[in-house]
Formats: C-alpha cells, structure tokens, sequence
C-alpha cells in the first residue's frame, strides 16, 4: 500500500509547498510582525536599523544577527545592507560593515556589542557616513560612538574610531540630517538616564560641541527622529531591557532647542506596549505628501536571529502624531 500511493503523497506534498512557500521578491505589501525575505528567499537581517536614499534607491542597514544566541546576545558579524525600489522587496548587498574577529581590543571584534547602525551621504565629501553603538559585554560601561566610511552605499565601509560625544556615554542611537545639511546624533547617555542630541561637524566625522540634553533624567532611548513641515518629532522608548513599552513622543520648533513631550502616539490593542516592538527609525517616503514609515524591532531574546520588524504608517491628527496596528497594508494608504 506505501509503495502503490507514494507517487500520490509526492505530488501532494509538492503542491503544498508551491502553496505555502514564500515566494521571494513577489511582496506587494507590509505585514508587520511576520518573517520579512529579500529577494534571495532569505530573512532579512537588518535589526536596529535605518534607511538611507540615495539616487533612487533606498539602503537600509541594521545588525546581522545570524548565528546562534546565547544568554541573550549573539556574537558581533556586523551590518548588513539591503536595497531596494519599492520599499517591499530587498535585494541582500551583504555584509557592508564586517565584525574583525583577529584583534580582541577591537570595536567590531565579535565579543563586543554593536548597535543600532545608521547611515547618511555627505554631499560635500561624497562619503557615506555610519554611526554606530559599540559596547563591551557585560555591563556596557564602554558606552561609545562608533564612525565608518564609504564611498559607495553598498560598503565596504571603513572603520574610522570611536568616542564619547562631548564626553558623555552614547548607547541607543540614531543619526538626523536636517534639510540644510547640518547632521545630529542623538544618543542615550549618563547610564541611559538622560538622551543628548549632538551636532556633527561638517564632515558628520566628529561632534561639533554643540548639544542639548533632553528627557532628562526620564530614562528614554531607542530615538527616531524626523522633521514634517517646520516641526521635529522624536519618538522613544522606556529602557526596560527586550521587554516593550509604552512609546513617547516629543515635539520641537528647532533639533537643539525645547522639547515638549506628547505622551504615547499608539493607539488600539496593545498600544502600551507599542505593538510588541520597539522603535528604531522614521522612513519618509519619497514623492508622497505626509508619508512616514514607523520601523520597529519585535526583539526575539531567545533567538535573535528570529526578531520581527514592524512598520506601520504614521498619520496625523492636526499636529498630533499617531499609530495604530495594521495586519497588512500598502503605500496607497498615503496621499500623492
């Protein structure tokens, strides 16, 4: 009897695996929270990031954690990049920062912490810059900076050092390129206790000096920031670990000037634990009006390899920002 159905059962299971495989690089929409694959066929591997457009193209860069976690950290491999037209498929460019596994006093060496990468193009040097978190394990008393290079978006980029911005501990981060040019990199800071925002230099190479400190003494990181008309908005999260929570959100007339907080931007089920996720980045889409992409990690502790990205639309209520979850949704939710 096995033997007179075994061609049956082979053509059975070969429909099922037509019907229930993913195809790769066929997306036409966002589903937030399910497994995300580039055009390969592979998940993608961009945590804590953000995307940069250049020429036409969007790059987005973040943490490569495949390999296996152990007590909750994964090994540094470094950043990967992937690009694409449409925003629903990605196209792998690889590993365009790599860890540097020979030298034990390294940032990038694999038993060190690298976070949160972002990438901007400086027109004037025509450099693609990359900051980043670097920490050691356990504890992350190093609390630095990290700075890379690249004359091409898809790397390799060169590691440059690392600081600590006007002398101030920098972990959760992101980088900020305001319309005339001018970059900012803010940064949890004084045991996360406080977030500063920092002004570049010119070259986006070191820090200028010029900060301000905000949410002090609030305990906030994770920051994504973006600008919508003559406001800055900035929306964080709590520091409680991989655990999530309750999104904030500030408003700014100027980058380095007064921030007033919003509260919680979410809206619906499990808004107060920001969908299960935790910010990273605000993506502006290009060549729609009043278009902001919300790009959230869902942090897999046990298996980080296996962390979810959420992105959702933001919208607007007068000047009031908000969220609210969707299953599955396309750019045309937002006006031309």
């Amino acid at each position: 009897m096995i033997v007179k159905f075994l061609p049956f059962l082979l053509l059975v299971n070969f429909v099922l695996s037509v019907v229930f495989t993913d195809t790769p690089g066929q997306n036409t929409s966002f589903q937030p929270g399910q497994v995300w694959l580039d055009t390969d066929g592979k998940p993608i591997q961009a945590h804590g990031g953000g995307v940069l457009y250049h020429n036409g193209t969007y790059y987005w860069y973040g943490e490569n954690k495949d390999t296996i976690t152990t007590r909750q950290h994964v090994p540094v491999r470094g950043v990967s990049c992937y690009s694409s037209k449409d925003l629903y498929n990605w196209k792998n460019e690889g590993l365009v920062l790599k860890a540097v596994p020979g030298d034990s006093t390294h940032d990038l060496h694999p038993s060190k912490v690298l976070e949160r990468p972002k990438v901007i193009y400086n027109p004037r040097t025509k450099q693609f810059v990359m900051w980043m978190h670097v920490d050691t394990r356990p504890g992350y008393k190093y609390a630095r900076a990290g700075v890379a290079t690249s004359p091409s978006p898809t790397g390799p980029f060169t590691y440059q050092s690392s600081v600590r911005p006007n002398d101030a501990m920098s972990r959760d981060m992101t980088i900020f390129q305001d319309d005339d040019g001018r970059a900012y990199h803010l940064h949890s800071s004084e045991d996360n206790r406080t977030m500063y925002i920092s002004e570049l230099s010119g070259d986006y190479l070191r820090h200028n000096g010029n900060y301000q400190r905000i949410y002090v003494n609030k305990l906030r990181e994770a920051p994504a920031l973006f600008k919508r008309g003559g406001k800055y908005y900035l929306i964080t999260s709590g520091c409680t670990g991989w655990s999530p929570n309750p999104a904030d959100y500030a408003v700014a007339d100027s980058v380095i000037g007064t921030w007033t907080s919003q509260g919680n931007p979410c809206r619906g089920p499990k808004s107060e634990i920001t969908f299960n996720s935790q910010s990273a980045f605000v993506l502006p889409v290009r060549g729609k009006k009043d278009a902001y992409i919300f790009m959230a990690d869902r942090w897999n502790p046990k298996d980080l390899h296996d962390s979810r990205y959420i992105w959702l639309p933001l919208t607007f209520e007068g000047d009031s920002l908000r969220l609210r979850w969707q299953d599955d949704w396309q750019l045309s939710a937002f006006q031309k």
